[in-house]
């Protein structure tokens, strides 16, 4: 029986992350399609490149090229470096997402949800986030900077997503040269929109320190090293309330990780008190499930 169930999750696992990919790249697309286009608003990145490719062309040398062909050709030099030292899985899922996004936007008509550009860029910039951890979680991303990002914070351990509105800022001052600056600063809403969103959403490359009062130090390192593969450091002291001999454990994970090793030592020391915070600045060796 046990045999049996071990063998469904892992057909399981990969199904899920399959379909969480392709409703990522789908949403990608028609957000793209719905209300970057609808505003004229430039996502920034390679999408927002290749949008204002597009735009530049059709108005100075009067064709349009295709979007997936653009998309696709700024990204495989970012996927190339990501085959070589983030993970070969992991590449060539992306570059099968981007794929996927260029197709549909090309394909699907463009769709006005809604005439004021604030409310696109907002609604846009969340929906944006929203797929792009879609795909994330499916063991991908939507290429462009995200390669970038991501390959920053394998190999340095810094946040990933804050590189993503710092990197745009070039582009969308081009567009805001070529096209008008009410654009460019839209854009800039709708990119600061998607980048929270996905902090949001997705918390692999945020780190959480958590401080735990516990009774039962070994058995909740056992939870943090099973389950994160992180060490922890024990100091020992006194409780001055009842002033009695207290044991505290100090950790730092991965943000993803915090609600589930809670809830595990929760369900081994019911008493345990526990804090969490907000880690910005890490230095030091600390381990991350490496991607496929």
């Amino acid at each position: 029986m046990r045999r049996d169930h071990h063998r469904g999750s892992r057909l399981k696992g990969p199904a899920l992350r399959t379909a969480s990919l392709l409703a990522g790249s789908v949403l990608y697309a028609l957000g793209i399609v719905s209300f970057v286009r609808s505003a004229g608003l430039f996502p920034g990145g390679f999408s927002g490149f290749s949008l204002l490719v597009q735009e530049l062309c059709t108005r100075y040398l009067g064709f349009t090229p295709p979007y997936s062909v653009l998309s696709i050709t700024m990204n495989i030099i970012a996927a190339a470096l990501c085959f070589r030292f983030i993970g070969k899985r992991f590449a060539v899922l992306s570059m099968s997402s981007v794929i996927l996004t260029g197709i549909l936007t090309d394909l699907l008509p463009t769709m006005t949800l809604a005439t004021d550009p604030l409310l696109n860029s907002v609604f846009g910039g969340v929906v944006a986030g929203f797929a792009i951890s879609l795909c994330l979680r499916g063991g991908a991303s939507t290429g462009g900077t995200d390669f970038i990002s991501i390959y920053v914070a394998e190999k340095q351990g810094k946040d990933a997503f804050n590189l993503i509105l710092a990197g745009n800022v070039l582009m969308l001052s081009a567009a805001g040269f070529a096209f008008g600056w009410d654009r460019a600063l839209y854009s800039m809403i709708y990119q600061y929109c998607s980048t929270q969103a996905l902090h949001y959403l997705y918390q692999r490359y945020q780190h959480r320190t958590i401080w735990i009062v516990t009774e039962k130090p070994e058995e909740v390192y056992e939870i943090i090293r099973e389950r994160t593969h992180h060490g922890a450091t024990l100091f020992k002291g006194i409780g001055l309330y009842r002033n009695e001999p207290r044991s505290m454990l100090y950790s730092v994970v991965s943000g993803d990780d915090v609600r589930g090793v809670v809830r595990a030592i929760h369900e081994v020391d019911g008493n345990a008190f526990i804090n969490t915070q907000r880690t910005d600045s890490l230095i030091g060796r600390f381990y991350r499930t490496p991607q496929r």
